[in-house]
């Protein structure tokens, strides 16, 4: 697939998460022009995706920064916007995903939860908007999950959280409006991640992982689990002037998972 190389010139991205899905967007935005700043507390990620960049001549800086802390993210956006001059698109692709129901799930693992997937999305927000507003616009994307409209049993806090980011973006996307910053949601099914490996040897830990996965995948319609980049060629779209009458919706690219009413 072509990519246009000029379509996010003289654009300033931040990304938060750089394995799977945020990898693959901060390098799609990067390709079509945009200098990009990606944010992960996996250090060899990090390392990985900037070496990645650089090898495909790309303009991606991998930062380390824990997204449910204040200060650090504070100073995150802080050196981004000066390095880059003003952040005119925020991604925000970091997540964890733990495993249990409400009673197998401790405190600690639910707040923790809470403070990466939702509190992440709030921080970076909160962080961002300004910027964005000394710039004119800008275009905020939450990465949530078709989790956040129907589940698997023993994830509820995932699933709690990612129903939650559509909450948030609907309420960011109608406070900011004024602002011109449009804000939308992208809900994936399975796709193929460090998240869904990790997915993938707990539900099933006696099976191969491809295994797995085309097990995943037959639950989609399309009788398969999607690509990262995929994912980031609609995040593309949301965030370049092709997407500029979207704000306040959920984008689901799931296959057709949610279609399927689980009988046949």
């Amino acid at each position: 697939m072509a990519i246009d190389t000029n379509e996010f010139a003289g654009k300033a991205a931040l990304v938060t998460g750089t394995t799977g899905i945020g990898r693959a967007i901060a390098l799609r935005l990067a390709a079509g022009g945009a200098q990009v700043t990606a944010l992960g507390i996996d250090e060899a990620a990090n390392r990985e995706l900037a070496s990645t960049a650089k090898d495909q001549r790309l303009t991606v800086v991998a930062e380390r920064c824990d997204i449910a802390e204040p200060q650090a993210v504070e100073s995150a956006v802080e050196r981004a916007a000066q390095r880059m001059g003003g952040i005119d698109i925020l991604v925000n692709a970091a997540a964890i995903h733990p495993f249990g129901n409400v009673v197998e799930t401790e405190p600690e693992i639910w707040n923790r939860c809470m403070a990466i997937n939702v509190g992440g999305v709030y921080l970076m927000a909160r962080a961002v908007i300004p910027v964005m507003r000394k710039r004119g616009g800008g275009c905020i994307l939450n990465l949530a999950s078709v989790q956040g409209y129907a589940c698997q049993k023993g994830v509820a806090a995932y699933a709690a959280s990612k129903g939650a980011i559509h909450s948030l973006t609907r309420a960011l996307a109608l406070d900011h409006a004024p602002d011109r910053i449009r804000v939308n949601s992208i809900s994936p099914g399975s796709v193929r991640t460090p998240m869904l490996a990790t997915s993938a040897a707990h539900f099933s830990p006696e099976m191969p992982e491809d295994e797995v996965f085309a097990r995943f995948g037959a639950a989609h319609p399309l009788g398969r689990i999607g690509a990262p980049e995929e994912i980031a060629e609609l995040a593309a779209f949301l965030a370049s002037e092709r997407g500029g009458f979207c704000t306040g919706s959920d984008f689901v690219a799931d296959g057709g998972l949610l279609a399927r009413l689980g009988v046949s």
